[in-house]
């Protein structure tokens, strides 16, 4: 069974920053793309950063040069480093796995999710 579990949300002041880690477990993605999405209250489900073979990444327009994916391939896992944090990136922050090997930014792409974790940033 595949798991996607996240950690490292919480609340923080506008312009601090957080990392968000997510650790796969029951199948290997260092082939696939993983990445963050989030979601805030009353909106939809939208792209963060991806990142897949090649050390390759992309990220929303929102959180360029803010944002930074990373993945350790060999813990199975993806990282997200967020730095000047603004109230506008609060939302569930959620980690996604694609068992396909097309690079999609549309969360209806992907197979497997994380439970979601809570990222507020207070003005």
């Amino acid at each position: 069974q595949v798991q996607l579990v996240e950690s490292g949300g919480g609340l923080v002041q506008a312009g601090g920053s957080l990392r968000l880690s997510c650790a796969a477990s029951g199948r290997t993605f260092s082939n696939h793309v993983m990445g963050w999405f989030r979601q805030a209250p009353e909106k939809e489900r939208e792209f963060v950063a991806i990142s897949w073979s090649g050390g390759n990444t992309n990220y929303a327009d929102s959180v360029k040069g803010r944002f930074t994916i990373s993945r350790d391939n060999a813990k199975n896992t993806v990282y997200l480093q967020m730095n000047s944090l603004k109230p506008e990136d609060t939302a569930v922050y959620y980690c996604a796995a694609d068992s396909g090997l097309i690079v999609r930014t549309t969360p209806r792409h992907y197979d497997y999710w994380g439970q979601g974790t809570q990222v507020t940033v207070s003005s």
